[in-house]
């Protein structure tokens, strides 16, 4: 029973003292900052209660998207946690290891041996790594858009109608694990290629820290996901895609349809045309059209009416191909005859 209480109490204390508060620490800090930064550049009055009023809003906090979105939260953290990890993982490591035994089998064996890299080549393999993993988070969330049964799932994301930080986690099982298999397909051969020509290669880590999730921490992913807009200014936004364009891209106004799509950085809706940039301060409305969002307000909603939705699509697609092949038969039976 003491050793029980000794190992518990040990666990409890790494994970108040290591990597994982140094993680939570610094979440927590750029919450702060920036809530305390768009606070004093707007116009409400300046006090203590004003302040607590400004970052904790009641009619945001009790609206009834952001009690679906509180209740997804927990549930969604039990739901994921034995299955998305374990998909991205493996895919990375498998596509990594098939892509690793076609280079070897195209040029033989590698001959960088046991050689341990330096700090230059592991920072361009993290780089590298950021960079595949941010270009298949474009192309996948732009598919989602664009493919009508990914939209079903991606609508999870956009019912939300405010956003209170966890809306980033407002995203259905099946699409995030989607996700996580297609991020393999990206990585994996940019995993594989450092692992035939350079060395075993191991991400960067920063006072313990992961660098995905210093990337998380970086872009804001919950600030971007509220009420806080929060920009980086003309020339850093240039290179690190603001919480201020991500809540464009939630926008329910049709000219900001299909428009910033970027995880991190916002080179990809550059190139490919897609960036929208919004205007100082400016304020959106969150959802989906017509009131769809509507349905998507409690856990069955945000769990099982997607599912509902792609069998519908997939068997009236089946029906309509089952109509056409009829229609064509008696054609095809005189050209026969």
């Amino acid at each position: 029973m003491e050793h029980l209480i000794s190992a518990g109490s040990e666990m409890v204390l790494r994970r108040l003292t290591g990597p994982a508060a140094v993680a939570a620490g610094l979440l927590l800090l750029s919450i702060l900052v920036s809530a305390i930064v768009v606070f004093v550049r707007s116009d409400v009055p300046k006090s203590v209660r004003g302040a607590v009023c400004f970052m904790f809003p009641k009619d945001i906090l009790t609206h009834k998207s952001a009690r679906a979105d509180f209740a997804y939260y927990i549930t969604h953290k039990f739901v994921m946690l034995p299955l998305s990890l374990p998909a991205g993982a493996w895919v990375t490591a498998a596509v990594g290891y098939a892509t690793h035994s076609v280079l070897q089998w195209m040029f033989g064996t590698s001959g960088h041996g046991d050689a341990q890299p330096g700090a230059l080549t592991l920072i361009a393999f993290t780089a590298s790594m950021l960079l595949a993993y941010d270009l298949s988070y474009y192309l996948y969330h732009r598919t989602q858009h664009r493919l009508p049964i990914l939209w079903e799932l991606h609508k999870v994301h956009h019912s939300a109608e405010v956003m209170v930080g966890t809306t980033k986690d407002r995203v259905h099982p099946l699409d995030e694990i989607m996700n996580r298999m297609w991020d393999g397909m990206i990585t994996g051969p940019v995993y594989g290629i450092w692992l035939f020509f350079a060395f075993d290669p191991v991400e960067l880590t920063v006072l313990g820290v992961n660098v995905y999730v210093l990337r998380n921490i970086i872009m804001m992913d919950f600030v971007r996901h509220t009420h806080l807009k929060i920009s980086f200014g003309r020339i850093l936004n240039q290179i690190i895609l603001c919480p201020h364009y991500h809540q464009l891209h939630h926008s329910i106004d049709p000219k900001h349809y299909d428009r910033n799509f970027g995880l991190m950085m916002p080179v990809w809706d550059r190139l490919f045309g897609t960036l929208a940039i919004p205007e100082p301060n400016e304020s959106f409305a969150f959802g989906l059209s017509d009131r769809e969002h509507d349905e998507y307000q409690s856990l069955p909603g945000l769990y099982i009416l997607p599912l509902r939705k792609m069998a519908r699509m997939l068997r009236g697609r089946r029906a309509r191909s089952q109509s056409m092949a009829s229609a064509r038969q008696p054609g095809e039976h005189r050209e026969m005859a």
